[in-house]
């Protein structure tokens, strides 16, 4: 019997956003794990906010919320609140009923921004490690490091001298700017919207943008990314950053670092060993005077082991680039692009933790 199109609406609905969901979704599990860390981090919570005044919209929404814009790749927060008023997994994730009405997006970005001032990225990826160390998923003794340009959101047109005075320009929505022939540096030259980000390219013969370094350390045994950092895009920033983060690897026993080419150089070996930190870098038998490291590391059989896994944190950028939009950052300032850089470290962590999980207690 063919069923008739009724365009009637209905008023009342007796089913809850909880019974909407199947038991088997993905989400799932990463909603349990959100929800244990976001309760530990409660009383971080209580004492950025005022005891008094208008209630905000709750931290622990925001941050679910901005889970899903990085888990669905939604481009703009517009658009993350207009699908969250009509998407009823979303209204479940971030923990609204279905009669609840939605934040604007300016006021959801206002929110957001006293989360952005404090440090609970790095502690919201640091719980999540805490987890995935509970389970045995993560390396405490190999780890590997690298790093790659993120995109600043600021124009070539922007990339102005220092000691220019600002002129009434011709069209203020988009300017006339003619730098043909002119040399630019970062030494002469910053981006008027965006001074932080500097000119760098990823390689010979590549063109030169306004970017950040993002940069990681993951440990070897799963994957999982357990430190980030965004730096400043100098010619050193990778090798810098790695230092930065291998200095917080928690003990005292020696562990072992795999890199590539660019990590092969003389300061950085000898600053690893220092640490009690193995070198497992690429050779980099065309530098002038040869590679730092010699056979004595490469002889080992872990060296051989590290080369292969440092591979896999290619997998981490092509997720953040790809998945969390990070190609193009749409934060201005290092601070800002630091914090969306780590959180969406830690929602790459999530996913890979659910697989890990999926694959340790298969559906029957």
């Amino acid at each position: 019997m063919r069923g008739h199109d009724q365009q009637q609406n209905h008023v009342f609905s007796y089913i809850s956003p909880e019974q909407r969901v199947r038991k088997d979704h993905p989400l799932r599990p990463i909603r349990t794990m959100v929800d244990e860390i976001l309760k530990q981090l409660s009383p971080q919570f209580s004492k950025m906010y005022a005891k008094v005044g208008r209630p905000s919209i709750p931290p622990e929404q925001l941050l679910r919320a901005q889970l899903l814009q990085m888990l669905y790749s939604v481009r703009s927060e517009r658009l993350l609140m207009e699908e969250m008023d009509y998407n009823i997994l979303f209204r479940w994730f971030v923990g609204l009923n279905l009669d609840d009405a939605v934040w604007d997006a300016t006021v959801f970005t206002k929110n957001r921004d006293r989360l952005l001032k404090a440090e609970v990225a790095k502690e919201f990826l640091a719980r999540v490690v805490g987890q995935a160390r509970e389970k045995g998923w993560t390396s405490d003794e190999h780890f590997s490091v690298d790093g790659t340009l993120l995109e600043a959101w600021a124009s070539g047109k922007s990339f102005q001298r220092k000691d220019k005075k600002d002129a009434p320009p011709d069209d203020p929505g988009n300017p006339t700017v003619n730098f043909r022939g002119e040399q630019r540096s970062n030494q002469t030259h910053e981006s008027k919207t965006d001074p932080d980000a500097l000119l760098a390219r990823k390689s010979a013969g590549k063109e030169a943008k306004l970017s950040y370094s993002g940069n990681l350390l993951v440990e070897n045994r799963n994957g999982l990314i357990v430190s980030s950092l965004v730096w400043e895009a100098t010619g050193t920033a990778e090798r810098d950053a790695a230092m930065a983060m291998l200095q917080d690897i928690p003990g005292s026993e020696r562990v072992t670092v795999g890199g590539d080419k660019g990590f092969d150089t003389a300061e950085f070996v000898r600053e690893c060993r220092n640490m009690r930190v193995t070198p497992h870098v690429a050779q980099n038998l065309a530098r002038r005077g040869g590679s730092a490291i010699d056979g004595r590391t490469t002889q080992q059989e872990s060296y051989g082991i590290s080369q292969k896994k440092r591979k896999r944190i290619e997998e981490c950028f092509g997720w953040l680039k790809t998945i969390a939009l990070l190609r193009k950052v749409r934060h201005r300032g290092t601070l800002k692009v630091d914090w969306l850089f780590t959180f969406a470290c830690a929602a790459y962590n999530l996913v890979r933790m659910r697989n890990l999980m999926a694959a340790a207690f298969p559906a029957r």
